[in-house]
């Protein structure tokens, strides 16, 4: 795979990252292929934002990051290390550098501790000196709008929008370089995500942070995002910078996610002709050759001659400077052949 953008240095470079699981029971093994092949460079203090369907991959990625999940073949780089060789005070120099911030807050703070003690125990678990850590806490609850009368009570007190500012809070009580927010907000009411977003773009902004935000929200995606990857069944097949992406999607997949997002202008909204995918996901667990996503390809449908898709895996090729795509056809999926001679722009600024 090509590394889509040069980036000096890159806060984490993903070389040809697989991620596969193994299951079985009486003589019978099943491997899922959950990440295959992912190349990409992350800069330093980008958003980089990862979209794509459930089952796609996103978290999956996010969890080798984490070094939560060991990828069977390629490497993981932080700072020239192959972080998944590191041992010892290495490895935990680097989770101190890389924290992540769950889905489900409910889910992933013990409820049997305080607020304090929950944002606290990152603190000691990485060996900030105990004077210190009083005053981490105040500083954090205050960068994430939350008022110190909070830090004596227990996570089933507060709401939901409350324990994602606690999860942010001890995400960041080790001053991490990088944070990988996973459907952050996904589990939280409209009006509190466009509050956790907005927290995050200026935690992001004030710290000088790399922020990688995985999300099926595109919406979500535009507004947070610097760049956007785009994720189908376990390969990129899309990156680009967020505004280029959105207003001129180059893969057959994108231009569908694209299709899908609402315009606030009725007259555009009705003149948008939206690009239906056809079949199911396929499975991870015997995915298509070829092009992963042939088989429910609109593009590939008014094809003379659609072998290629079938036989040969494409490769993700910037033909624009700082925008790849993985697709045999790229320039006839930019232009919308095959439905109906094109498709309004997605993003409403585009």
């Amino acid at each position: 795979m090509t590394t889509v953008r040069e980036l000096d240095p890159p806060a984490l470079r993903l070389e040809d990252v697989s991620v596969r699981f193994t299951r079985g029971a009486l003589g019978r093994r099943t491997v899922t292929q959950a990440v295959n092949g992912v190349s990409l460079d992350i800069a330093a203090g980008e958003t980089l934002g990862i979209v794509g369907e459930s089952g796609c991959g996103k978290s999956t990625l996010a969890r080798t990051l984490m070094l939560l999940n060991r990828p069977a073949s390629g490497r993981v780089l932080s700072e020239g290390q192959d972080i998944h060789r590191a041992r010892g005070a290495e490895r935990r120099a680097l989770r101190r550098r890389m924290q992540m911030v769950f889905q489900d807050p409910s889910g992933s703070l013990n409820p049997r501790m305080t607020i304090e003690d929950l944002i606290i125990e990152p603190m000691i678990v990485h060996r900030v000196a105990r004077a210190e850590r009083r005053g981490r806490l105040e500083g954090l609850l205050a960068d994430v709008g939350l008022p110190r009368s909070v830090a004596r009570r227990f996570p089933h007190e507060l709401s939901g929008g409350q324990l994602q500012r606690v999860s942010i809070a001890r995400a960041l009580a080790v001053d991490p370089s990088v944070l990988i927010a996973d459907e952050p907000v996904s589990a939280l009411d409209v009006s509190v995500q466009v509050q956790i977003v907005n927290l995050l773009l200026d935690l992001q902004k004030d710290r000088g942070m790399t922020l990688v935000f995985i999300s099926h929200d595109l919406a979500v995606v535009a507004k947070m995002s610097d760049r956007v990857a785009v994720m189908y069944l376990g390969e990129i097949v899309e990156v680009a910078p967020a505004d280029d992406i959105f207003a001129r999607p180059r893969h057959p997949y994108t231009r569908s996610l694209m299709s899908a997002i609402a315009v606030p202008d009725p007259r555009l909204e009705r003149q948008r002709e939206r690009i239906v995918l056809t079949g199911d996901l396929p499975s991870p667990t015997n995915p298509p050759t070829g092009c992963r996503f042939h088989t429910r390809c609109w593009l590939r449908q008014s094809l003379d001659n659609p072998e290629a898709c079938v036989t040969e895996r494409p490769a993700l090729v910037a033909e624009i400077p700082g925008h790849a795509a993985a697709c045999h056809f790229t320039r006839l999926a930019a232009d919308g052949v095959g439905v109906g001679g094109g498709v309004a722009p997605a993003h409403p600024d585009a």
